[in-house]
Formats: C-alpha cells, sequence, structure tokens
C-alpha cells in the first residue's frame, strides 16, 4: 500500500508546480498558445507543457513499476501498456481549455491517484484563484493557499430544495440540458467554467449542485476523478441519476448518462427528478 500522505505532499508540490507554468502562459509571459484541436476540443502549447511538466515529475518521484500514468494528452498509450494497474493517475494538465483561451481564470488542474476504479487522492489547482483544493479517501478535503495556509471544507447545509443554487456551464449546453434545468424544483444559477472551477463553488458553499448530461460526447475520467474525491470528502455526494458510483480507468474513458453532484441535500431526490425530468423530454422528442 503506498504511503498517501507522501503522495500527497508531492502531488502538491507538482501542483503548484504547474500552475505556474500555466499562468506564465495565461499572463503572456510565454507567448506560443498555438491552439489545435482535437476531437473538436481545443488543445493548446500550455496543455502540453503543463501534461510534460506533471508525468515528468510525478514519474521522477513515484516509478513507472507501480502506477499507471493516464492523462487526457497520453492516454491512448498509456491504456494500451497497463490495461489492468491497481492504482493509475488520472490526469487532466488544463480543465477548462476554452476558458484558459478566452480569459474567463475559470480553469484548473486535476490530479488524481485512482485504486481500482475509484479515486483516494485528488488534487485540483485553480491558478487564478491561487488556491489548491486536496483531499484523500476518508481523510477530508481541504483548500490551501500558496503561502500553505490550509482549511478544511465542508459543503453548505441549505434546507430547502428551492434555495439551492446550481452551478452550471457557459459552454456544452444543449438542448436536452437546458429543458432538464428549466424543470428542476431549484432556479438559482451560477455560471462558471472547468469542472473543477464548479466543484469548488460547491465545496466553498457559493453553489449546491452541478449537473453533467452526456450527448453525442461525454466528460471523461479526468474530468471528474479529482474533483469527485474533493466534494465527496468535504461532505456533497457525486453519482450517477440512478445513484450508482463513477468508475474510473474501466477500459472507457467516458462518463456517459447524466451525474449529479450535489452538497448532498436533496441527493436522492434531484436524481429521481432529474430521471423522471428527462423521460418526459425522450418522449416527447420520439
Amino acid at each position: 500500500m503506498p504511503d498517501l500522505q507522501n503522495i500527497l505532499e508531492i502531488t502538491r508540490s507538482v501542483a503548484w508546480g504547474a500552475a505556474e507554468i500555466l499562468r506564465s502562459y495565461y499572463n503572456g509571459t510565454q507567448k506560443n498558445l498555438d491552439v489545435q484541436y482535437k476531437d473538436n476540443d481545443p488543445v493548446t502549447a500550455a496543455d502540453l507543457a503543463v501534461n510534460h511538466f506533471i508525468l515528468e515529475k510525478l514519474q521522477a518521484a513515484l516509478g513507472h513499476e507501480d502506477f499507471a500514468y493516464i492523462s487526457e494528452e497520453t492516454y491512448k498509450e498509456e491504456q494500451a501498456k497497463h490495461p489492468s494497474c491497481q492504482w493509475s493517475w488520472i490526469i487532466d494538465p488544463l480543465d477548462g481549455t476554452r476558458d484558459f483561451i478566452e480569459k474567463t481564470g475559470e480553469y484548473a488542474i486535476h490530479l488524481a491517484l485512482v485504486q481500482e476504479h475509484r479515486p483516494v487522492l485528488a488534487v485540483v489547482a485553480v491558478p487564478e484563484a491561487d488556491k489548491l483544493y486536496y483531499a484523500t479517501k476518508g481523510g477530508g478535503a481541504f483548500v490551501e493557499t500558496r503561502d500553505r495556509q490550509t482549511t478544511p471544507l465542508k459543503v453548505s447545509s441549505r434546507e430547502r430544495i428551492e434555495d439551492l443554487t446550481l452551478v452550471v456551464s457557459r459552454s456544452h449546453r444543449n438542448d436536452r440540458l437546458e429543458y432538464l434545468l428549466q424543470h428542476l424544483p431549484c432556479q438559482n444559477q451560477k455560471a462558471v467554467g472547468s469542472v473543477g472551477c464548479k466543484i469548488s463553488t460547491i465545496v466553498e458553499q457559493q453553489a449546491d449542485i452541478y449537473i453533467s448530461l452526456s450527448g453525442k460526447s461525454a466528460p471523461k475520467d479526468w474530468d471528474m476523478a479529482a474533483p469527485e474525491l474533493i466534494l465527496t470528502e468535504a461532505g456533497g455526494q457525486f453519482t450517477h441519476f440512478d445513484g450508482r458510483p463513477l468508475q474510473y480507468n474501466t477500459g472507457d474513458i467516458n462518463q456517459w448518462g447524466g451525474l449529479l453532484a450535489s452538497n448532498g441535500q436533496f441527493h436522492e431526490i434531484l436524481c429521481r427528478e432529474g430521471e423522471k425530468i428527462l423521460a418526459e423530454w425522450d418522449r416527447v422528442k420520439s
């Protein structure tokens, strides 16, 4: 069994270093963003530089023997090399590339260590906020500032379903998701980019619910693994609409279907409502 506290120290240091690299691109000291497109999603030189930095640092500290390293930029080669590794790193060097390009400030770095399909360690760095969120399984969730001041995280406990606030995307929205959001019993909304930034609003009690709904494409393992553990260790819940836990490194990187992240208040009710509303939409459209 790896020493998770030692690995967490290493990972936090790597994440702060990666945040510095992203900020150098974001703030223009590294000029070349060189935007390309892969599967209709933008990829920048910043993605690739941070991906290289994270892999180099983690592999130098932890080696290749016990861990697979699956990142957004390199997952195809890694899955072929490590099809059934017990311990896998799931890495998103830049979550929220569109927000990064459009300068909203709402982008993040995700690092998660997964054991047999479930996250046991997670770090999410939000460079423009100068914050780093982290958690270990059973160890709680915390936020750390650059001067290493650390605060425990706890989700809100709002008692009326209509008082809950949904954190929603500016992009990646379609008619089916819009219909679902319009018919939920809670209508307060806050628009935020990046899954990591969205979940940070829930663990900082600025919002309460995030819904992901796959369409022609789906969110990927690296979008969800690190934010999920930070949310659940702060007292929230993150499941499929039918209550199933998310599974990672299964051979399919896609997280299909409806996913609900919440502060845990009314989670099951909202899952049932979500399924019912989507069934109505599908019936009308069929």
